[in-house]
């Protein structure tokens, strides 16, 4: 059974090991990475015309050879992503799929990267409490029941438009009162208190004039 994954760039160590389990990947390739095209695919004429390129390639830098990555026939496409304005050049190693079937996957994936970038930030899943398989799935799973959770409470419950984040923040300062879901979505406000003005001078520690200090001279008389 084939499984795709997906990373930030291509390292031929870790997506040889994929290769080995039959595992299909996409990810993003470096700029400086060395390769050979073996051959050039013909693109649609009709759709897919943010597809700027596709070739088949074999790697040629020394990594791959160390790895054994430039015996494996690969996949080069150069996509254009308007909303950016920008290219991406995406590696893979499916010779079967449309070159844009590729670019959706990892447009999908990067959503998915947002997503748990999303419930780090916000739920604080950047330590496991356990260290076996169970015990971080259990963390996972319950980090998205309360994501979705929240997210159910800010579109039903919540008449103003609170960000994600506002809403967590409402919820973790009311935490402790009794009352509703909804007069602590709608009724609570956060307000941040005004740090008093210090209105003392602090003192000046650069400058050259000093001020004139008297002190007691103290005589001893060392004469035995």
């Amino acid at each position: 059974m084939h499984e795709v994954r997906g990373r930030g760039y291509f390292d031929c160590k870790l997506f040889k090991q994929r290769v080995d389990d039959e595992n299909w990947f996409v990810c993003r390739i470096k700029d400086n990475t060395l390769y050979e095209v073996m051959s050039e695919r013909e693109l649609p004429d009709d759709d897919d015309q943010h597809v700027l390129l596709d070739e088949e390639i074999r790697l040629t830098g020394k990594p791959a050879k160390e790895t054994g990555m430039n015996h494996v026939r690969l996949r080069r496409i150069v996509a254009y992503i308007e909303k950016d304005n920008r290219t991406v050049v995406l590696i893979t190693n499916n010779m079967d799929w449309k070159a844009s079937t590729i670019a959706e996957l990892y447009k999908r994936r990067w959503e998915i990267e947002v997503f748990f970038k999303l419930i780090k930030q916000n739920l604080q899943v950047k330590t496991f409490l356990g260290t076996s398989e169970n015990a971080c799935k259990s963390q996972i799973w319950i980090a998205l029941i309360c994501y979705l959770l929240i997210e159910i409470i800010r579109r039903v419950i919540c008449k103003t438009n609170h960000s994600y984040s506002h809403c967590i923040l409402i919820i973790r300062v009311s935490i402790t009162r009794y009352t509703t879901l909804n007069y602590v979505m709608n009724q609570t406000k956060v307000q941040v208190r005004k740090a008093r003005k210090n209105k003392k001078q602090p003192p000046d520690l650069f400058s050259s004039t000093l001020k004139k200090k008297n002190f007691e001279q103290q005589t001893i008389n060392f004469e035995t």
